[in-house]
Parts: structure tokens; C-alpha cells; sequence
């Protein structure tokens, strides 16, 4: 089985120490975000594959990534260097530092290694296709040579997503909007070229109506990919986890509600509030990412009200 570490928050910025206290141990536990049940996943080198990192800091996990290889898991990182306004993402690392970041990974572990997300793409005042096309092309000049494909996606507009968009834009006085299709393929199809002519495939995830001519399907999860990163063909079966999902089968062991960077489009926090109440209650000698409320000490129950915490995060920096 593949590991995702993990889509649904950014274990590699935050979590490190975490995820390698249950390497160790050779498991975890999650909690059914849905029914709430609990469950064990192996982590031990004998039932994993590989493991897919996704991150936008991969600067905490570097010391690390070496212990993971040598404990005998291959490993590929999804790495989303995005270059926002602060507006849009509150605590992500610089985006320069990111870039050097993902050249430390490609130099240590070869270009097969690190794959670049561009991703996901907000159109707003802040943001237009201009500001894309030119910060994209200045990302991929400084990513030449450092790994091979670049995937996007558009912001997908869930409820909580809406909700945390808007406040956003009145608190820092700015307009996003959600352009029609045909808007997003034009946009895509002057990114496309970008991406080749700095030695990148152009991929899209989850989109497949938004494909044009020099753009494929993302493989987020990539059982060839992982192939090469441990030198032998690995035996995956395609399995998306949504629709138009083109990924390889996987297990993930993150937790919704969990990533403090503060990333206003984001489809797995509800509110940046919560996120960082549980990154300060993250116990990184526990079975679970989160403990349920069922395992957790007296005192230690978390609220969704209250206001904004009033600091900032940001690691990699400083």
C-alpha cells in the first residue's frame, strides 16, 4: 500500500516528528472523518510501498527525509510553491526559500523525487491570469532542472470555502471570482507552454474538462513515479479517492482541520482558528495525528468559537 502524508494537512511542515515516531513504531491510528470510527494502519516497511509527501514547506522534514529512506521507504513529495499574497496564504513560506528547499531534494534524491503543484489557482483581484502567467513563469525558471511536471488545479468552491473566501476579501479589501471553464482552459493553455520550455509536463488534477493540447491527467499519487524512487516496479491498482481522481491507490493518515498555514481556498480546514487550536494541542507521541475526543486527557477538548488567534506562523522563516 501507498502512504499519502497527506493531502487532507502538511505533515512534512508540521507534523515531522509525528510521522516519524510512527514509522518507528510501524503504525498509526486515524479516525473515519465521516462515521468516526478508528482504525489502525501499518507503517511498517513490509506493507508500505512508498509514501507521497504534500507539503508547501518541505524545509522542516529535510534533516528527516534521510531517516525515511534509510528505515527502506521510498518516498515522492508533492511540493506547492504557489508565490501568493500574504492575503491568500497568511503562513507559507517564502516562495524563493521553497525553491531552495526543493533543489536540496532534487540534488539528494534525483529529479524523480519532487513534483511541483501550482496549485491550487485563485482568481481575484490580487491574482488575475496576468499575475498567473508571469508569477508561473518566474517559479518554473527557478524550478528548471529540479523535477519534471508541474501540476494544477483550479479552487474548487465548497461551502466552507465560499465562506472563508469571503471573509477574506473583506477583510483584506480584494474580489475573487470563480471564472467559466472556457476562462480556465485559456489560462492553462499559455501555462502549458511555460511548463515545457522549462522542461516540465504540464499535468491537471482532477479536472479532465479543463485539459488542452500540452496537458495530461495528474497522477498525485504515482505507483510509476514511486517505481523509480525505489528502483523496482511497484504493483498499484488505480483507485482515485474523488471523482476524475487519476491516483494510484493509497492510504492516507492525515486529519481535516489540522494545517495552520492559513491558505484562504483551502477545501480541508473549515477555519484557520480551529486549525491552529489543534496544532497547538498535537501531542507528537500520540497513536493519532488528532486524538478523538474519546482519547484525549480531561482539559484538553477544543471549541470551534472564539476569535482569531492573533500570531502567525511562519516556518521555514525567521
Amino acid at each position: 500500500m501507498i502512504i499519502s502524508a497527506s493531502y487532507k494537512t502538511d505533515i512534512p511542515a508540521f507534523y515531522g516528528a509525528w510521522f516519524l515516531n510512527r514509522l518507528r513504531a510501524g503504525y498509526c491510528k486515524m479516525v473515519n472523518p465521516y462515521g468516526r470510527q478508528v482504525y489502525r494502519v501499518s507503517l511498517k516497511p513490509a506493507d508500505v510501498d512508498g509514501i507521497v509527501f504534500w507539503t508547501k514547506n518541505i524545509g522542516p522534514f529535510l534533516r528527516h527525509l534521510p531517516v525515511v529512506r534509510g528505515m527502506g521507504f521510498p518516498f515522492i513529495a508533492q511540493h506547492s510553491i504557489n508565490g501568493y499574497p500574504r492575503a491568500l496564504e497568511a503562513s507559507v513560506v517564502d516562495a524563493r526559500k521553497a525553491v531552495e528547499n526543493a533543489a536540496i531534494v532534487r540534488n539528494q534524491f534525483g529529479s524523480r523525487v519532487l513534483v511541483w503543484r501550482y496549485d491550487t489557482i485563485l482568481l481575484s483581484s490580487l491574482t488575475p491570469a496576468s499575475f498567473h502567467v508571469d508569477n508561473f513563469a518566474s517559479l518554473a525558471e527557478g524550478l528548471r532542472g529540479i523535477t519534471d511536471e508541474v501540476v494544477i488545479s483550479f479552487a474548487q468552491i465548497y461551502k466552507k470555502t465560499r465562506r472563508n473566501l469571503d471573509a477574506a476579501a473583506a477583510n483584506a479589501g480584494f474580489e475573487w471570482m470563480d471564472p467559466a471553464p472556457d476562462e480556465k482552459k485559456r489560462l492553462v493553455a499559455e501555462l502549458a507552454p511555460i511548463a515545457r520550455a522549462n522542461g516540465m509536463q504540464l499535468t491537471i488534477c482532477s479536472q479532465r474538462t479543463l485539459l488542452v493540447d500540452g496537458a495530461a491527467e495528474a497522477r498525485c499519487v504515482d505507483a510509476r513515479r514511486m517505481g523509480d524512487a525505489a528502483g523496482r516496479p511497484l504493483t498499484a491498482k488505480l483507485k482515485g479517492n474523488r471523482k476524475e481522481c487519476g491516483c494510484f491507490e493509497s492510504r492516507d493518515v492525515g486529519d481535516y482541520d489540522t494545517c495552520p498555514h492559513g491558505c484562504v481556498y483551502c477545501y480541508a480546514v473549515q477555519t484557520r482558528s480551529i486549525a491552529l487550536e489543534r496544532y497547538r494541542q498535537h501531542d507528537p507521541d500520540s497513536e493519532f495525528l488528532f486524538e478523538p475526543r474519546s482519547e484525549r486527557s480531561p482539559g484538553t477538548e477544543w471549541s470551534e468559537g472564539g476569535d482569531e488567534p492573533q500570531f502567525k506562523l511562519f516556518p521555514g522563516q525567521g
